[in-house]
């Protein structure tokens, strides 16, 4: 409202620059007597209305959805079973935590179960103690995992380190605000698995995301893949964009890049820019609780 200090603002400098007009008398009954101004006002505000992303426009209509033998995340009590004998995790709390789920927050397509990464950590790296490192860890045990499971390429396996890959901040707070709340082995998430961001760069698509809504780590999206493997099959299909992650490609602290799963004649983790939109990708994100 035009009162409130947002509102008092704007009408502050809308009258800072009508002043420095210095209208004589006849001049401002000429402004106010020639119509549109309020028009031109209102598309001003809504061009304005979010924050500009220097990605607007880099989108593509998306080619594909998901593949047809992908019906879904499974029930969250099987996944939540899956993650802990694939990792030798505790499912105890976790499967009580979804006797008591939420409803499920708008654009989520599930539930779906992950990993903590300090679980993973403390149950097969223990002498780590550095987060980021931490992080890289995890990441390295996950993709092993699928390999193990699946023919896989990780095309970035000498690069899983703390200079190469970051979790973005607003994922990390995210994740750390449901570690609080979780407290067991397993996390149980809402999310998408890229279909709402499709043909998106992975740079618009996080300028537009929701409140409440962050980009999928490569740990969780990783995770998902191995107890969903069907949701990566084949060429002609929507695939995996990361965007909780930040990637390096020279390792010289300019993180302008993504990870992302995809399948060509197998599942592959590779990177891409920020800036690429792709016919055939889409952001994957989680909804943590407000």
């Amino acid at each position: 409202m035009q009162r409130d200090p947002k509102g008092l603002k704007f009408m502050s400098v809308a009258g800072a620059a009508y002043d420095k007009a210095c209208l004589s008398e006849e001049e401002a009954q000429c402004v106010n007597d020639t119509p549109g101004l309020a028009d031109h006002i209102a598309a001003w505000l809504e061009e304005h209305r979010a924050p500009q992303s220097k990605y607007k426009g880099k989108k593509v209509q998306p080619a594909y959805g998901y593949p047809r033998e992908y019906k879904g995340p499974k029930p969250i009590a099987d996944q939540i079973a899956a993650i802990a004998k694939i990792f030798g995790l505790d499912p105890a709390l976790a499967l009580e935590y979804a006797k008591k789920l939420p409803a499920l927050p708008n654009g989520a397509e599930g539930w779906f179960a992950i990993p903590s990464v300090d679980a993973l950590v403390r149950k097969h790296f223990p002498e780590v103690t550095d987060p980021a490192e931490k992080y890289c860890k995890a990441l390295q045990l996950v993709y092993q995992k699928i390999g193990e499971s699946r023919p896989f390429t990780n095309w970035r396996k000498n690069q899983i380190d703390t200079a190469h890959i970051k979790v973005s901040w607003r994922t990390l707070e995210a994740m750390q605000k449901i570690a609080t709340q979780q407290k067991g082995d397993v996390h149980v998430i809402a999310a998408q698995l890229g279909k709402r961001w499709g043909g998106y760069c992975v740079g618009l698509a996080r300028d537009s995301f929701v409140e409440g809504e962050y980009g999928l780590t490569s740990v969780a999206g990783g995770s998902i893949v191995l107890v969903h493997p069907e949701r990566l099959v084949r060429w002609e299909e929507l695939d995996m964009d990361l965007s909780g992650d930040e990637f390096s490609d020279d390792g010289d602290g300019v993180f302008d890049h993504a990870p992302c799963l995809y399948f060509s004649d197998k599942a592959e983790f590779y990177t891409k820019h920020v800036g690429g939109a792709y016919d055939c990708c889409g952001s994957s994100s989680f909804f943590a609780p407000q």
